[in-house]
């Protein structure tokens, strides 16, 4: 009997866990699930009778290696601070390994003993690094089987929440890790390729910068710039491509409300503010305006260039950054303040639903003429049942390790899901849990 591990049990696991379960049922595969928690090992216990639970602490090597030690296959749903412990230990003890997250440098260091192990490491086989390499990377094979080249690419994703639950004027809540969505931008340059020249947005201009986009059926996005979208251009092999430009959906005017929460200074995460245990937000954002007489909400919009009545203020109004209210943190940064109002406004309910939206736009010439190709992916879920963020995330990697378990997929090394072998048994079977996306090729006129 094959033994699967599964380390880490947070929300985005809840699809996973359930599609391995189904399928350990047909393959006579035993499925281990260990968390840190053990309320969660408690309840995962009593939902699914059939696995085998444990709680860990992943940083204790001893226990880490034992239980790496019974499984032939591992999938580390861990924050990716802790992947690099887990790496070691799967390298050592000689097992396959995959995860959602983005390759790190310390990761590419260990290529070679990954290769001279005989191991697949499959990393980036969840959302967005997932599907996102997976989906494009089939209309590119297409166009390069027939002799086509890439000429553009344009990618864009987002976690949002489906029609309905957008229920706020910013039309957002926090469906995954908060910080990452404070701090988004914060970490260099965004880079870009379009029409041929490179762009360089720093920072504090990223949600400034924006292009819309068009999802049929559920109307206008917009997005921002990602932080590297030229290492696409090795990844994809899309050499010739002028444009290739990655970026983060969000709803009309986000945007430019959170812009004014950059230019203010209250993304900044590298300083504790002071006298913070006696500040309300008022109070708070006081201390990063100029000076006026004039009354708060008249010097703040006054400050980011908008008018007192409009839908940006309107925003920022409804979160309570102006309100006379204690803050209630005696140390933190900025950003610090910030995540914790908007964890308080941002908050889900039960019966929410979210949604995760793609979309590609590849240009590509054949037989000496332009063409575009569309990929959009719109998937929803309950948040209290299977979110469209579990089955995005959690879908990829079940049908993933089904394949490595049953040597459907026998290439070794360092990977991430853009070779066929692998993308197109995962997007076939998607197909059957509503992950679908629709692709729509056309020619483009000429302009005269």
């Amino acid at each position: 009997m094959k033994q699967l591990l599964i380390l880490g049990a947070g929300r985005s696991a809840t699809a996973l866990i359930q599609y391995l379960c189904e399928q350990s049922q047909q393959y006579d595969w035993q499925v281990i699930v260990a968390d840190a928690s053990e309320p969660t090992v408690a309840i995962l216990k009593q939902q699914y009778p059939t696995i085998e639970t444990q709680q860990i602490d992943v940083l204790d090597e001893e226990a880490r290696n034992h239980i790496i030690g019974t499984a032939d296959l591992v999938i580390s749903m861990l924050p990716a601070r802790f992947h690099i412990h887990v790496v070691h230990s799967c390298l050592a003890l000689r097992k396959h390994l995959i995860t959602a997250s983005y390759v790190s440098n310390d990761v590419k260091e260990l290529q070679a003993d990954i290769k001279s192990n005989d191991l697949t490491f499959l990393y980036e086989c969840g959302l967005d690094p997932g599907l996102d390499h997976m989906s494009a990377m089939k209309i590119i094979d297409e166009v390069k089987s027939q002799g086509g080249t890439i000429t553009s690419f344009q990618s864009s994703c987002g976690g949002l929440m489906a029609p309905g639950s957008d229920n706020n004027p910013w039309r957002y809540k926090f469906t995954w890790n908060p910080r990452n969505v404070v701090l988004a931008g914060k970490f260099g340059t965004a880079q870009y390729l379009f029409r041929g020249r490179h762009k360089n947005i720093p920072h504090h201009h990223v949600f400034s910068r924006i292009s819309a986009v068009e999802v049929p059926g559920y109307g206008r996005f917009e997005s921002y710039p990602n932080r590297d979208s030229l290492k696409y251009r090795d990844l994809y092999g899309i050499h010739k491509a002028e444009t290739i430009l990655r970026g983060t959906l969000r709803r009309p005017g986000f945007c430019a409300a959170w812009n004014a929460f950059v230019q203010l200074g209250l993304t900044d995460d590298s300083y504790e503010v002071w006298n913070l245990g006696n500040m309300t937000y008022a109070d708070f954002v006081r201390a990063y305006l100029p000076y006026s007489e004039d009354d708060l909400v008249t010097n703040f919009s006054r400050y980011i260039g908008t008018d007192v009545t409009s839908e940006l203020m309107e925003r920022i109004m409804w979160l309570g950054l102006l309100d006379e209210k204690p803050i209630g943190m005696k140390k933190a940064s900025p950003a610090d303040v910030l995540q914790k109002l908007l964890e308080e406004k941002w908050q889900t309910q039960l019966q929410d639903e979210d949604m995760i939206v793609m979309q590609h736009l590849i240009g590509y010439q054949l037989q000496g003429e332009d063409h575009l190709s569309t990929s959009s992916l719109v998937v929803t879920g309950q948040l209290d049942r299977l979110s469209g963020m579990a089955k995005t995330v959690g879908y990829p990697l079940g049908i993933a390790a089904k394949l490595i378990l049953n040597e459907q997929v026998t290439r070794r090394g360092l990977l991430i899901p853009i070779h066929r072998e692998i993308y197109e048994p995962i997007l076939q079977e998607l197909q059957k849990f509503g992950v679908n996306f629709q692709e729509m090729a056309h020619p483009l006129t000429p302009v005269l």
